[in-house]
């Protein structure tokens, strides 16, 4: 899985824009390997949960802007929403508004934000959520999950602060 190696590099020599790649990244030894072969940023989430000192020691080699923290998010309650690891398979009681701080503490310098419940939807953006989040924090945060339109990118971005959208199926 973590055999991307010649896949970044000859993506990362064609294109002129900031490449971030995300998935398995479980090590310091995963990240350097991203960055050497082109990547620009890495996120990671699963592993940073499991070892939280990764987000500092990512940060200190590469810079707080090249470490992106993913935040996978599941409501449990009205205004209540817990992180998840395992792309969203995997519970881990932590709050995300206090993990959302702590990975920032750490030293993350921008926090994907992906919302489990509108993923895939065409929904929208939770931007509740995401209005929670960016108020918690001081560094950029991408909504992620839901965009069915280009109004719902409006919405993210004027009405709950995002810094950014990511989008996937509606593309």
């Amino acid at each position: 899985r973590n055999n991307l190696r010649e896949f970044i590099t000859t993506i990362a020599s064609g294109i002129h824009v900031p490449l971030t790649v995300g998935g398995g990244i479980r090590s310091m030894a995963d990240a350097r390997d991203l960055q050497e072969s082109g990547a620009d940023k890495v996120v990671i989430n699963t592993a940073a949960i499991k070892n939280p000192n990764l987000i500092t020691e990512i940060a200190t080699n590469f810079g707080s802007s090249a470490t992106v923290a993913s935040i996978e998010a599941k409501r449990i309650g009205q205004y209540k929403y817990h992180c998840f690891t395992d792309n969203g398979r995997e519970p881990t009681g932590v709050d995300v508004l206090e993990w959302a701080q702590r990975v920032e503490n750490l030293g993350a310098g921008e926090i994907l934000l992906t919302s489990i419940d509108r993923e895939g939807t065409w929904s929208g953006f939770e931007l509740n959520l995401v209005k929670s989040v960016v108020e918690a924090v001081s560094i950029p945060v991408i909504a992620h999950g839901g965009a069915g339109c280009m109004d719902d990118v409006r919405k993210a971005i004027k009405l709950s602060g995002a810094s950014a959208v990511a989008l996937g199926s509606m593309v």
